[in-house]
């Protein structure tokens, strides 16, 4: 018998100065069995940072992710059904990466991993034709503290300013500065 996902509902509070949006928002995470705690804390990590500040071009939404591989982690389609932004997590290989590419206006892939330098050293080259893309790295020990934040139930805020993430719960922070490994070339 297959294993079931774990739900987490998690009460996200998002003040990002960077990019002027705020709000407050209920989510539902569906944890797949094989997902470690690190992971689904980057998950919402991402959706805090891409959430647009407005729902006319589509909502950010948590896909079945590791239960559907040809699923991004992370989308926003708009009401057409069109993939306006497909965000992957960890450390997807270039054909992935680039079909994801012919498919959204923008993608993005947040790798958090200690060996981060070493995947981006092997398809950073392949990925140069590819303007809609940004990649970047969270520091593996700013994610791994993240797992500390990790309940059933969690009240999250999230405050974006200058580049700098804080990410607290009411007993535990994390300051989180991300690292651009590609920019799009908007």
């Amino acid at each position: 018998m297959a294993l079931k996902a774990t739900i987490h509902k998690a009460q996200l509070q998002i003040a990002d100065m960077d990019r002027h949006v705020y709000g407050e928002h209920n989510l539902t995470i569906a944890r797949h069995p094989s997902e470690t705690d690190e992971r689904m804390m980057v998950r919402i990590l991402a959706y805090a940072l891409h959430i647009p500040a407005d729902e006319l071009r589509g909502r950010l939404e948590f896909t079945k992710g590791l239960s559907e591989v040809d699923d991004p982690d992370l989308w926003q389609l708009d009401l057409t059904g069109e993939v306006v932004h497909w965000i992957d997590l960890g450390q997807p290989d270039e054909r992935r990466i680039m079909k994801a590419h012919g498919r959204a206006e923008q993608v993005t892939v947040i790798s958090y991993a200690s060996s981060t330098p070493v995947w981006w050293s092997q398809i950073e080259n392949k990925l140069t034709r590819a303007p809609k893309l940004a990649v970047w790295q969270i520091p593996a020990e700013q994610s791994q503290a993240l797992i500390a934040m990790a309940e059933r139930s969690m009240q999250l805020q999230v405050m974006v300013q200058d580049g700098i993430i804080q990410m607290s719960t009411p007993n535990a922070s994390v300051e989180i500065t991300p690292q651009a490994l590609k920019l799009r070339a908007d």
